[in-house]
């Protein structure tokens, strides 16, 4: 039986087909509804023509925000069509079977953690940096959910050790200010950007610019990162960092953050490797296929 893993994205959403030992058959990507009968009717769809294609399968599937043990609802999602909503009750429900669901970034990790930038280490931690900020911890294979199913959520924790600049901090969406998010995400570098030198660019642009005032841009979005980073390995001292999303394509911002992990961490020496993903764009859907096991052909 095959597993169809679905990415599921606040603008995309990409569906594959994994064979049981674990190549990916087919994929698509299509626009996600911004409606939540919408998405629906769009997974159906997708698992639909995959299975009219390969036969029965199991279904993964990555989402952004995380379910509510209690309640089973979604929460904390970006894509906010989503929130207050029972989506893999109803899910289950349009395909009549059961489906495995994580957090986006958990089906990050434990792609990387498989057969990625992370495989055959114990500890990942998996990091997306792109239109928002998320986190997977993924140990001996397993993506942890933690007691609140929110294992991982640094984005959402205050930037460490600001500087006098930093006190207050951006407002973030979720309510709060100086979130880690508010400064590190795509948007949140345009607008650090733009405070400084009166001038809108995107993040992509100003990551790859080679004049002064994008350069400094960079400087400070790499130091926050670093920072960041070092209050993760100080609290749970993965074997790696794995750098996803699309701020992490950037060259050399791994080795930048993994050069700098040593004036933060709690620790004489830092040997953490700090590594750009392997599986780039379809780590998100192939994790969530990689929530069901193999199965023998």
């Amino acid at each position: 039986m095959i597993r169809i893993g679905i990415d599921l994205g606040g603008t995309k959403t990409e569906a594959a087909a994994m064979s049981g030992d674990g190549d990916i058959l087919a994929r698509e990507r299509v626009a996600t509804p911004a409606d939540y009968a919408g998405t629906l009717d769009m997974i159906a769809a997708l698992v639909a023509r995959m299975e009219g294609e390969f036969g029965p399968s199991r279904v993964g599937i990555g989402h952004p925000g995380s379910l509510g043990p209690q309640t089973g609802l979604v929460r904390n999602a970006n894509s906010t069509w989503l929130n207050g909503r029972p989506l893999k009750q109803d899910i289950e429900a349009r395909l009549g079977g059961t489906v495995r669901m994580a957090n986006d970034a958990n089906c990050f990790a434990l792609s990387e953690a498989r057969d990625g930038a992370g495989a055959d280490l114990r500890t990942v931690f998996g990091v997306i940096l792109g239109t928002g900020v998320g986190g997977g911890i993924v140990i001996d294979g397993q993506p942890l959910g933690g007691a609140q199913g929110i294992a991982g959520e640094w984005g959402h924790n205050p930037l460490p050790w600001p500087t006098a600049g930093e006190q207050d901090g951006p407002a973030c969406w979720c309510g709060k200010s100086g979130c880690i998010e508010a400064w590190l995400s795509g948007p949140g570098l345009s607008e650090d950007h733009a405070r400084h030198y009166g001038e809108r660019l995107d993040a992509r642009t100003i990551l790859n610019a080679n004049n002064t005032a994008c350069r400094d841009s960079a400087a400070r979005h790499a130091d926050r990162l670093t920072r960041a980073l070092a209050s993760v390995v100080n609290l749970i001292d993965p074997d790696v960092i794995v750098l996803g999303g699309g701020l992490s394509n950037t060259d050399g911002l791994a080795e930048r953050v993994e050069g700098g992990l040593h004036a933060h961490v709690f620790c004489d020496t830092v040997s953490t490797p700090v590594r750009r993903h392997m599986h780039g764009d379809s780590s998100g859907v192939r994790g969530a296929a990689w929530l069901w096991p193999l199965e023998p052909q």
